[in-house]
């Protein structure tokens, strides 16, 4: 989070010299402030929105209901609110600012696959999301990501329209030296953020594996989920890069990639997360 920040104050310090407006770098910064303040509050109903899911009765997903009540009972939380995705990919995600405003939402595809407790090893890692503040953390990850690409994104548009300042003109060798170090900030920065991001939400996935097998005391459960998860290589409809790191699996699909391509992956390897929890 402090290199987040860092990498923000830069770009609004480079970006306010190139325009010579040293205001620019304090809208960057409070910016930043608003944008996260915003995510914090509305994050539940801004997930659930592009993810088009929909409130879960009792009636009608009884079992999935229960399980969920139960386990929360178990882990020592306020039950989150349920809520189901139609989608045949087999997936779920948990989301929400505290474990008081939580929200677990699965999909059809993931409820018709899944035996009672391999589902129970899926919640349970939801759960453990819950109990670990995993959502607030991922949450701010996404803002600063985003706000940085954007920036980014802007400054380089901006530049190659023209866009020219009074203090780089006539600013002689040092202005040049910053005028480069400012460019390769910009293209570099948006990667350096995400790369960021993908390694939070990688960590993040395999504490609440381990957790979530603590929770169930079968870690067999959700190791036989994941395989069964695994298999289903058609991504979800609703599929974003916003959220992807959010779902239990890569909403994308595809099979695990090797070496450097791990680097840019928003999980684990599946074959990774099921050699630890059957070692455990």
């Amino acid at each position: 989070m402090t290199i987040f920040f860092v990498v923000i104050i830069g770009l609004g310090w480079f970006v306010s010299y190139y325009y010579g407006n040293p205001n620019i770098l304090y809208i960057f910064v409070l910016f930043s402030i608003v944008m996260n303040i915003a995510s914090y509050w509305y994050s539940d109903k801004i997930v659930l929105k592009m993810t088009r899911a929909k409130e879960a009765k009792r009636e009608e997903y009884f079992d999935l209901y229960t399980t969920v009540e139960n386990l929360a009972i178990t882990a020592g939380l306020p039950k989150p609110r349920v809520y189901v995705i139609q989608d045949e990919s087999p997936n779920a995600f948990a989301t929400g600012r505290d474990k008081n405003h939580a929200v677990v939402a699965v999909t059809t595809g993931l409820l018709g696959i899944l035996n009672k407790v391999e589902l129970e090893g899926v919640i349970a890692h939801e759960l453990s999301h819950i109990g670990n503040r995993d959502m607030l953390l991922s949450t701010v990850v996404v803002v600063l990501v985003g706000f940085v690409a954007i920036v980014s994104d802007m400054f380089m548009r901006s530049m190659l329209f023209g866009g020219r300042s009074n203090s780089r003109e006539g600013g002689g060798q040092l202005g040049a030296i910053i005028m480069i170090v400012g460019i390769i900030l910009s293209i570099l920065a948006p990667v350096i953020a995400i790369l960021i991001q993908l390694a939070i939400s990688r960590k993040r996935e395999f504490l609440a594996d381990s957790s979530g097998a603590l929770l169930t005391r079968y870690p067999e459960g959700l190791a036989g989920a994941l395989e069964k998860i695994s298999k289903y290589s058609k991504p979800m409809v609703g599929a974003s890069n916003a959220t992807a790191h959010l779902f239990i699996s890569n909403p994308f699909g595809g099979q695990a990639l090797k070496g450097m391509h791990k680097l840019f992956m928003t999980h684990p390897p599946v074959e990774e997360r099921i050699k630890a929890l059957r070692q455990n």
